[in-house]
Formats: C-alpha cells, structure tokens, sequence
C-alpha cells in the first residue's frame, strides 16, 4: 500500500501512535530457523531494518519487541538494533497492558505489529494493528495495515519508512 491510498484515519492513528510493539519471528525474520548440530540457532534479518528504526526513534516513537520464543538470537539482535526486547514471554496480551501501563501510553496510541495466531490478542487490543505480507490467513482479518514485504524481507523497514513518511507530510 503507497503512502498516498492510506486513508485519512490511517494517518490520523499513525501520528497519534507513541508506541511500536513488534512480533520477532515472522516480522524481523523469514519464519525459518537454521538448526547447527549443535543445539544452535540462527536465522536471518533485513539489515535495512536499523536505518529504518532510526528514523522513528529520530521522530520520538518508542518501539520494543515481545517475543514467545526464548532464544538468544533474539535477544542478540535486539540488542544491536537497540530495541528493549522481552522474549520467552507466555502471555504477549498481559505484557503489553503492563508495559502501556508503566509508559502511560493507552491501547489506542500504540502500534503492534505480527504475523502468527499467537498475535491475535495484541492486534485486537491495539490502535494500529499491522500484518506482515505472509502473516498466517487466520489473523488478516485484525490486522488495519498488511504490508507489502514479507517477514525478515524488509516488512520491519516499510513500516518505518511508512510512518516516517506521514509524519514528514503532516509537518509541511
């Protein structure tokens, strides 16, 4: 979707949104994991995605990752991308509430942003639920925002250069 079809309340909630949660699988990643011999992990991200998180963080917006996988993939790259980071985490609904509790920011303002069922109760709480392009076809239908990239395929990226850009427009 191009920044010029979003809808007026589109905008209206992204200009509004001081918070970003984002899913780590699926969304920062292609879904897939390469399993070593030895018990090891890896998988693969978009380094576009820093750039792009940047520029929100130039703009004031918060942003974090909740994740239901524990694994220190996750946490290592959240850490380089400088993004606070909670995974191993059962219940993303009740994290969320009480991180929105503890910042101040009501459901409304803020953004969530995944792509798998176990998403579904932090896409229906939220102001501005988003899907990446591959997300499972059971959560399309909560989502207000699809993006146009898949997961780990620069979706993160779109997402960012999308707020940036209406941000930019509403300053003119």
């Amino acid at each position: 979707m191009d920044v010029d079809s979003i809808t007026r309340e589109v905008e209206d909630t992204i200009l509004k949104t001081k918070l970003i949660v984002f899913d780590f699988d699926g969304v920062f990643t292609d879904n897939m994991v390469y399993t070593f011999e030895d018990g090891r992990e890896a998988v693969k991200c978009s380094r576009s995605e820093g750039l792009g998180l940047q520029k929100l963080k130039d703009h004031g917006i918060d942003m974090m990752v909740i994740s239901t996988e524990e694994n220190a993939v996750v946490a290592t790259r959240c850490r380089k991308l400088n993004l606070p980071c909670i995974h191993g985490c059962k219940d993303k609904l009740a994290t969320l509430i009480e991180i929105a509790d503890k910042m101040g920011i009501s459901m409304d303002k803020i953004a969530y942003v995944g792509n798998d069922i176990n998403d579904i109760t932090c896409l229906k709480q939220v102001g501005f639920p988003v899907v990446v392009h591959d997300a499972h076809h059971d959560i399309l239908r909560f989502a207000r925002y699809r993006t146009t990239r898949l997961g780990g395929n620069g979706a993160v990226r779109e997402i960012c250069d999308l707020f940036d850009k209406i941000i930019r427009k509403s300053r003119r």
